[in-house]
């Protein structure tokens, strides 16, 4: 079965995507880029880095590891309780891994996570584990990591965003599976309007021009302005490409007429 391929410089030059993490609290929109993490059903925004040449979200030039990484998972999830010592014992290792991303220590964070999900499998310190092995580029344990969070919470829109994410940004990308979790986190969360932007962007880079615009439009009805420049650069490609297909026709057209003269 086809599936959307797109090339390695359309790839990289993807305008923005947000990898998502797990915590307990809001953060007011920093002007850098977005990362989101998940514990206990809540939210936290925080800025996030990616490899040199794609435009995912990223470091701000000149920032520290501290202020990157900041407020990410620390508290229990909502199934926790006394009576599970192995859970709450996974919890902990949750927690300070937390910790260790907080002091900007992403290997340390690696560990415990693992040790967490070694003591009891959940999504949230998967989802955490993945968010580890993105930074630090092991891309096929984050795309792991990511499926098996999903397998255990389904209804995850930033797990599915940010295994989106690592199957574009990884050194064989898959664009195909990346629009396939797009758009589960979209069906997900339809108002999301940094999920309309990644898919747009996707779908811009694969060549899927129209389905891209009216991504790019509910993401700038949705709040986000850099979309307007992305609106319009689409439907000069649109354009340009509905004018070429006209100039093709008539060039076809009139190597026809000139044919059928000769012949007679």
């Amino acid at each position: 079965m086809p599936f959307a391929t797109a090339s390695t410089r359309a790839l990289s030059r993807l305008a923005s995507f947000s990898l998502r993490t797990n915590a307990s609290f809001k953060l007011s929109r920093s002007p850098c880029s977005r990362l989101l993490v998940h514990t206990a059903g809540h939210e936290a925004l925080v800025i996030a880095t990616a490899r040199s040449g794609y435009a995912f979200r990223r470091k701000c030039a000149g920032e520290s590891w501290n202020n990157v990484f900041k407020r990410w998972a620390t508290s229990t999830t909502l199934h926790s309780t006394a009576s599970d010592p192995a859970e709450m014992e996974a919890m902990q290792c949750l927690e300070q891994g937390t910790q260790k991303l907080e002091e900007g220590d992403i290997q340390g964070a690696k560990e415990l996570y693992n040790r967490s999900v070694e003591i009891k499998r959940n999504a949230s310190s998967l989802f955490n584990l993945g968010v580890t092995h993105y930074h630090l580029k092991e891309f096929d344990n984050a795309i792991a990591a990511w499926k098996e969070s999903i397998a255990l919470q389904p209804a995850s829109a930033d797990a599915h965003t940010n295994l989106a994410s690592a199957y574009i940004i990884s050194p064989v990308a898959r664009p195909d599976l990346a629009l396939h979790h797009l758009h589960i986190a979209a069906s997900l969360s339809p108002e999301d309007p940094e999920i309309a932007f990644n898919l747009a962007a996707v779908l811009e880079a694969t060549g899927q021009l129209e389905e891209a615009l009216k991504q790019y439009k509910l993401a700038k009805e949705y709040g986000v302005e850099r979309a307007a420049m992305h609106i319009r650069n689409v439907s000069a490609k649109i354009l340009g490409k509905t004018i070429q297909i006209a100039e093709n026709t008539d060039s076809t057209d009139s190597t026809d007429s000139s044919a059928k003269k000769s012949d007679s």
